[in-house]
């Protein structure tokens, strides 16, 4: 920091403490240094201070040591729309002083000066607003003197305001500024007199962090300027892009008196990165020389997301790069006879004002000097140019965002002394209006001008509201600021940001530029972070088998609830389809189709046989067991049509036990012919009566009690756990088995056992029999069927069980009526042949053998 003001200011300050430094009277102090004269003064009953950043930088001097510093000097080129802020000032104070409704009868004036941007000028001006510029301090009465102003409008800059606000607010001086955005400033235990017209940059940061991830820019890069603006306002822009999900690639920070090295090395990282959007928090000046640098070589097309210091700067936009920038600026207004106000400069003004003659004389490249030609060459001025006609930043009043400001804060200042001064519109300019009561009263304020309402809130800060704005090319060449959204911190959480119209963007078209790391996952896939990079660069993995994601960029793909499988494209969950054997599939029609046909063959059969029951072939085979025996094969015929179809509770219990009783009293049916065979060769030996214990009644018999104890089973089986519909979804992951759960599988194959013991029973008796001496021993055609039932039964154990699905039933089906064919043609179809093609072979001399053979 600049050195002399600590001799030049702060002296009154010392003397204080120690009146003998001041080296007069004890009780009398001289100011040693030299007081800054404002840029612009009007004296009044209440003086309100005004500090802008009127120059860019200040005189730099090499103290010697060896005489008095110089006073403190601006100098650099004038920052035109500061000047005309300062003039804002001056309309309002002269607009108020006209106003009957507000202060009547009494007369604001102000003290404007320029701070030229420097923290030791800054300084030096907080001390003068606090202790005024008189050249004796007398001691005595010092603690009753009030301020020299009763408030400060200004800074224009934060790190300036800083410096002002701490010296300030110790005093309890008021300070209101119209561009100080640094989110610092919120904080009352540190600037407990701070209050400003201008949004937080709080409140900035999350409006671009919300628009960033409005436009789903997940990759950016960062600059900003490196003082308490731009390192504030960065802070709380990057907390707010974290909380959205947004990745910095880089973020770099330049202020414009550093060593130009470094800004070199800024734009070489901005050319170098792979973000195509470029969110930067400068102070126009540091936009300046860095839209310079990279205008030098130019990096590839880039999208610019600017902060409201800047995006709304007219000087920035002769850089064509950013073309299609967007940004939050202070919403444009209208300030009534500002206008004339600022173009009401006659040359006595001019001459008058040091600032002023300055602003004349560099825009119209003149000189007031009395010398027709100026020493510099400059031609003189004479008062008469048209200000009208040039083209400056003082006399552009087309948007007045920050002009607002200024305006506003004198409003606000001027509302505060008349809440003290002034009741029932009477008012009294003798009251004397301390600092701290225009501070209590400044947190009251709430009025409405020009349809601009102005009111602080509990840290001094008011509604945070932007506009939108979007740099447009147009037909003429120019580029434009167009208003396209808003941003309006009072909206419910998640309404404050809204489009209006559409962006026009760096390359002309309205189509959203893309800045990511990765692409989007699509649903369906995951997201996978790359080891040791930012989370917006990651891997997209595709969903595990029998899991989904139906959301874009999703962390985690999600398992389906058991009944669902996933999709070909894994990004919703589908019921599984469910697998049965149906009557509508080729399967079930062809199984169908044969169980209906082995039932007809059965009655065709039956049929023959009841024509021909008197003949000597029906009678001689027992004919009641056979009427038996191929109702029963009809019946495991039909038996097998149950199996087909959607399971249901009662189609599982009866398929099962349907099976197994019609193939209880099918095989006890065989097992009696078989027995009977056995008996007729003992009865006919001699002395034999072996047919009287096995007649007709033992035969029906042992049919009926062959087939109660599979009846008993199956009661019991469907007594204590019967079969019932079950959805197997462990089979296969993709779809559902419908099928028939055997409930107790004990009671299954207990059925399929006792089954299986009278099959070999009857397979082991008609093995015995097959060779006794009988032209037509139907032994022979059991034993063949026997052997052919075992043969199914015994292969239809593990096919039954490694069969999937829909199979297991079809393989269960294909052994009943195999097993049944096997029967009903090896038993019954050489019978029939016989009856319908060999009449001749169906006599009682052929049974027995007594048919002479023919000669060969």
């Amino acid at each position: 920091m600049h050195g002399n003001f600590l001799l030049a200011v702060t002296v009154l300050c010392i003397a204080r403490l120690c009146p003998a430094m001041c080296g007069v009277d004890p009780l009398t102090c001289i100011l040693q240094g030299d007081p800054q004269p404002p840029a612009f003064f009007m004296d009044g009953d209440f003086i309100i201070g005004g500090a802008f950043t009127i120059h860019y930088s200040m005189k730099i001097e090499n103290h010697t040591y060896t005489r008095r510093p110089q006073p403190l000097e601006c100098s650099g080129s004038m920052n035109f729309k500061e000047l005309r802020y300062a003039r804002v000032l001056e309309f309002a104070v002269q607009e108020i002083n006209n106003n009957s409704d507000l202060l009547p009868g009494i007369t604001l004036g102000y003290n404007i000066h320029d701070s030229c941007a420097s923290v030791p000028m800054t300084v030096k001006l907080a001390f003068q607003f606090a202790n005024g510029i008189d050249p004796v301090f007398n001691y005595t009465d010092s603690c009753a003197n009030a301020a020299a102003v009763t408030a400060v409008v200004g800074e224009s800059g934060s790190t300036p305001s800083i410096s002002m606000s701490r010296i300030l607010g110790p005093f309890g001086i008021p300070q209101v500024s119209h561009s100080a955005t640094c989110s610092c400033f919120s904080d009352k235990r540190q600037y407990p007199t701070f209050f400003r017209t201008i949004p937080s940059d709080h409140y900035q940061a999350a409006a671009l962090a919300s628009m960033v991830k409005y436009f789903r820019w997940t990759w950016i890069g960062v600059v900003r300027s490196d003082s308490d603006y731009g390192n504030f306002a960065m802070e709380s822009f990057l907390k707010a892009a974290e909380k959205e999900g947004i990745c910095v690639e880089y973020s770099e920070a330049y202020f414009r008196t550093q060593p130009r090295s470094k800004l070199k090395r800024v734009g070489d990282v901005i050319r170098r990165s792979t973000a195509r959007v470029v969110v930067a928090f400068l102070a126009p000046g540091d936009m300046r020389l860095l839209l310079e640098e990279l205008s030098q070589q130019p990096p590839p097309p880039l999208q610019w997301i600017g902060s409201e210091s800047w995006v709304s700067d007219k000087e920035m936009l002769r850089f064509n790069m950013c073309i299609g920038a967007v940004g939050f600026a202070v919403p444009r207004s209208v300030i009534p006879g500002l206008r004339n106000f600022l173009f009401d400069l006659s040359q006595d003004h001019l001459l008058n004002s040091p600032l002023l003659t300055e602003f004349w004389e560099k825009s119209f490249s003149c000189s007031f000097k009395k010398q027709t030609v100026s020493p510099s060459g400059l031609p003189a001025c004479d008062g008469t140019e048209d200000l009208y006609a040039l083209q400056s930043p003082y006399t552009d009043t087309s948007q007045l965002r920050v002009s607002n400001l200024v305006y506003k804060a004198t409003y606000a200042i001027a509302h505060a002394i008349h809440g003290i001064v002034c009741n029932n519109e009477q008012c009294n300019k003798n009251i004397k209006v301390e600092p701290k009561k225009v501070f209590n009263q400044l947190k009251r304020v709430n009025f409405t001008r020009n349809n601009y309402s102005v009111s602080f809130d509990a840290n001094g800060d008011p509604v945070a509201t932007y506009e939108l704005v979007n740099w447009q090319l147009q037909k003429d060449g120019s580029i434009n600021f167009v208003t396209v959204g808003r941003y309006d911190a009072s909206q419910p959480k998640g309404q404050e940001f809204s489009l209006i119209r559409a962006v026009i963007w760096n390359d002309g078209s309205e189509k959203v530029p893309v800045s990511v790391c990765s692409v989007s996952c699509a649903p369906g896939t995951r997201k996978a972070v790359q080891k040791g990079r930012p989370a917006c660069c990651f891997d997209c993995i595709n969903c595990a088998e029998g899991e989904i994601s139906s959301e874009t960029d999703s962390l985690d793909c999600h398992r389906c609830p058991p009944e669902y499988w996933p999709n070909k494209d894994n990004d919703k969950c589908l019921p599984k389809p469910v697998e049965f054997l149906s009557w509508d599939e080729i399967l079930g029609i062809i199984l169908a189709a044969f169980s209906v046909a082995g039932s007809l063959v059965a009655l065709s059969m039956t049929l023959v046989f009841y024509k021909n029951r008197t003949s000597p072939i029906v009678r001689a085979n027992n004919s009641e067991l056979s009427f038996l025996l191929l109702f029963s094969l009809t019946l495991c015929f039909l038996c097998s049509l149950t199996f087909i179809g959607r399971p249901t509770e009662w189609s599982c219990m009866l398929r099962h036990t349907a099976f197994g009783i019609t193939f209880v009293l099918c095989i006890s049916c065989v097992l009696g012919k078989t027995i009977v065979v056995l008996m007729a060769f003992k009865a006919t030996l001699p002395g034999s009566n072996v047919m009287k214990w096995f007649g007709p009644p033992q035969q029906r018999l042992s049919v009926l009690g062959f087939t109660l104890v599979q009846v008993l089973i199956c009661v019991l089986w469907l007594t204590i756990s019967p079969p019932f519909p079950y959805n197997n979804m462990q089979h296969y992951k993709e779809k559902i088995i419908l099928e028939c759960s055997l409930g107790s599988a004990i009671g299954f194959w207990v059925v399929l056992g006792y089954i299986s013991l009278l099959a070999i029973l009857c397979f082991v008796l008609a093995f015995l029999a097959r060779k006794l001496p009988d032209n037509f021993n139907e032994a022979k055609f059991i034993t063949f069927s026997m052997l052919i039932f075992c043969a199914v039964w015994i292969t239809f154990v593990p096919a039954y069980v490694s069969s999937p699905g829909k199979f297991t039933v079809a393989v269960e089906i294909f052994a009943i009526l195999a097993s049944s064919f096997g029967l009903i043609l090896s038993i019954f179809a050489p019978k029939c042949f016989i009856i319908v093609f060999r009449p001749e072979q169906n006599t009682k001399k052929h049974l027995m053998g007594k048919v002479p053979s023919k000669a060969p």
